[in-house]
């Protein structure tokens, strides 16, 4: 059984809010099982678990506030006597840009509380996060992290949280390192590259473990004789057998609608 925890804050206030990205990875997941609305709540979180697409997965929502995430977690990993390395935590990273993906397979808590809780909990750093970009804050983290998403964020939404939903899959299916090659490099359509290597960041994207350029590099995989691509993805404008698409912006997985004759991929703090 794989278990992926979404982090979020519970009540309709910060319902929305880009610190509850994580939360919305896994209501994605869960609508695409067919599980919404089945959600159980014990050991302090909502539990929603079954087989979807060949794979055992279990969805948690912890139910604590952020900076108390690690209770929620210590509990569900320990009625289901799970090892770590079944374990993944999605989270929101101001430290990359807005829809950026980065799966790693450990690492520090950066200035994320909901992590730091999870390894004071757990006394370990050795489980996979996925944090998903939500842009640098203009001013105030706090206010940045429980602010809602722009207008023209929430037109991008769906793309990115369909994207997290897909490397959290490939993560169930293929182990972390084979999902970090093939999702780190994504990109939304029309993104830029900057802010993600060479960003300067006081969150998570400085992990001390499993983080900094030389892993980014690492996770992505060989390079092809050129520095541009990974050795074996497809070329400009021709879709791979798992729908990435290489555009002159980067990296991007092709939707249902993007390509009629394509059937969906998916079917063969509080701080």
């Amino acid at each position: 059984m794989k278990i992926v925890v979404g982090l979020g804050n519970p009540g309709k206030r910060y319902a929305g809010t880009r610190h509850n990205i994580g939360w919305m990875v896994v209501d994605r997941l869960a609508d695409r099982a067919g599980w919404g609305g089945r959600g159980k709540e014990r050991d302090a979180a909502a539990v929603t678990w079954g087989r979807f697409a060949g794979l055992d997965l279990m969805l948690v929502k912890p139910l604590t506030f952020m900076n108390e995430s690690g209770i929620a977690v210590r509990k569900v990993l320990a009625r289901e006597r799970a090892p770590l390395e079944d374990l993944l935590v999605v989270c929101d990273d101001f430290a990359l840009p807005f829809g950026r993906l980065r799966l790693r397979a450990a690492g520090s808590a950066g200035t994320h509380n909901g992590l730091r809780s999870i390894i004071g909990e757990l006394g370990s750093q050795k489980f996979a996060r996925l944090r998903v970009g939500i842009g640098e804050p203009e001013d105030h983290a706090k206010a940045h992290v429980l602010d809602a998403f722009t207008a023209e964020e929430r037109r991008q939404l769906d793309t990115v949280l369909d994207a997290a939903a897909d490397a959290v899959e490939s993560w169930a299916r293929e182990g972390v390192s084979r999902a970090a090659t093939r999702w780190n490099p994504w990109l939304l359509e029309g993104a830029g590259d900057a802010g993600v290597d060479g960003a300067t960041s006081t969150g998570a994207d400085r992990d001390s473990d499993a983080g900094g350029p030389a892993a980014d590099r690492e996770a992505r995989g060989p390079r092809s004789s050129d520095g541009d691509r990974p050795t074996g993805a497809p070329v400009e404008g021709a879709p791979g057998a798992d729908g990435i698409v290489r555009r002159p912006t980067g990296w991007r997985r092709l939707l249902a609608r993007d390509d009629p004759g394509r059937g969906d991929p998916r079917e063969a703090d509080r701080r």
